[in-house]
């Protein structure tokens, strides 16, 4: 029996010459029109779309709403296509175990794939499925961002992205050996090398760059500081990429002794959506690899340029191995307006804002967890992290408790830190005040690639027969 191998799999020059990367991506993107992007995009979703009508998922997503393949002719039709989001996919494995029946894997000529899971963040970790051209488009366009913002060959590059099933660490660790020349330490998380491993792992390599989710990447400085070695002398990190979230990249900075952060966004079923350029002002969405959109959380509606909505995405590229097509992330963002000084013709994003199914409404306010972050950013008397809780009494009242690692513990200070969260929030919360590494259990900072930032210790309300409604 022959079948092809990996590489053999998909035209890898054809790949580069579709998603350019180094020079050849900033030459050939500010100097694009929007209608020659557009042209790109629609050709990209055409072709996406016949893929898509070959997958008993979407035959029965799309057929469900009475939709046929005639019924989409361009990539303006794509509204008429209905959201799917982690729940769909779940259901999809629950019926068709143990893969689902979203990838395309049937039959005994299926593509070589790759297997992962999401870290299960926001419940059940769920099943990742990738070819070898999606897998690898996904991972240039990492490396080509990376490159963009200023890696160059001579770095060393530190990763506390997470590996073990986790889609993270792997392909985070494929982007920068397959299409960059700098040198990469897979450390992961603190469980897989330990803090202080890692701290001095990074003096004795020389690391310059350092990947990963900010609020472990904050951690370590402290872990480095305490082990006497510090940033900026012992350890040169020049340039952090990350996920920023929403917290300020100055705390972050500080720590590392003046290094340079970048943010960029992205999910497990898509890769890199986004990420910031060289002049830190704003989210460059990939639009030759994403369509993105910004729909209301509530009405499903696309959101004004500026306003808050959820990021749904449609992978153009990932044409293989389970399609993404209109995927609702429920991580919520906004455009942003005004012209970049770039000259790249794609559109930007504000970064990640939160996620709407984290969204808690009190006392009818909407509030976002991970806004917080922001909040809290640089004070002396915090760390920094944080984790909120989520009760429910007898009346059926919810109350959010914000627990802080605070430096000193003083209760004097849960009244000013009150009215700060009022403030930034529009809504009053409780304040608890712990020591510095308190919250480490709870938001499970030390194994988790995202820590948890919301724990909902609400009770359902019952019936009479004592079943949740």
């Amino acid at each position: 029996m022959t079948y092809p191998s990996y590489f053999e799999a998909f035209d890898y020059q054809a790949m580069l010459a579709d998603y350019p990367i180094g020079d050849a991506f900033t030459r050939r993107y500010t100097h694009m029109s929007r209608d020659e992007l557009r042209s790109i995009q629609n050709a990209q979703f055409l072709k996406l779309m016949a893929r898509g009508w070959q997958i008993p998922f979407y035959q029965r997503h799309w057929g469900a709403k009475g939709i046929e393949p005639g019924d989409i002719q361009s990539l303006d039709d794509i509204v008429k296509l209905p959201t799917y989001d982690k729940s769909d996919l779940m259901a999809s494995i629950a019926a068709h175990p143990p893969l689902g029946d979203f990838g395309g894997l049937g039959g005994a000529d299926r593509p070589p794939a790759i297997l992962h899971t999401t870290s299960g963040t926001t419940g059940k970790p769920q099943t990742l499925l990738f070819g070898p051209k999606g897998r690898e488009v996904g991972n240039l366009l990492v490396a080509r961002m990376a490159r963009w913002q200023g890696l160059q060959p001579s770095d060393v590059v530190h990763s506390v992205y997470g590996h073990g099933m986790i889609n993270g660490g792997h392909y985070i660790r494929e982007a920068f050996t397959h299409f960059t020349n700098s040198l990469f330490l897979s450390a992961g998380t603190g469980i897989e090398t330990r803090s202080a491993t890692q701290v001095q792992l990074m003096a004795d390599f020389g690391v310059t760059v350092v990947v990963g989710f900010v609020d472990y990447v904050r951690k370590l400085a402290e872990v480095a500081r305490e082990a006497g070695l510090i940033p900026g002398e012992h350890i040169k990190v020049r340039m952090i990429t990350g996920h920023l979230g929403t917290e300020d990249r100055a705390a972050t900075e500080a720590a590392w002794g003046g290094a340079k952060a970048y943010d960029w966004y992205g999910v497990g079923d898509t890769g890199s959506i986004a990420g910031e350029g060289p002049d830190r002002d704003g989210l460059y969405i990939w639009e030759d690899a994403h369509y993105l959109e910004l729909l209301d959380v509530e009405t499903g509606a696309t959101v004004a340029p500026g306003d808050k909505g959820d990021m749904v995405v449609t992978t153009l590229y990932k044409d293989d191995v389970a399609p993404c097509i209109r995927f609702n992330t429920h991580d919520v963002s906004a455009l942003r307006l005004g012209r970049n000084d770039t000259g790249m013709v794609f559109d930007r994003i504000e970064g990640f804002l939160g996620r709407s199914d984290n969204m808690v409404k009190l006392k009818g306010i909407n509030v976002f967890p991970h806004a917080i972050g922001a909040l809290i950013e640089n004070r002396p008397d915090l760390t920094g992290e944080y984790v909120c809780r989520l009760t429910r009494d007898a009346q059926l009242r919810d109350t959010m408790t914000v627990v802080l690692e605070h430096r000193a513990a003083q209760d004097s200070a849960r009244g000013e830190l009150a009215e700060v969260l009022r403030r930034g929030l529009g809504v009053e919360v409780e304040i608890l005040l712990v020591a510095p590494g308190e919250t480490a259990t709870l938001t499970q900072i030390d194994v988790r690639q995202k820590p948890l930032r919301l724990i909902d210790e609400r009770q359902q309300p019952r019936t009479n027969s004592g079943r949740p409604r």
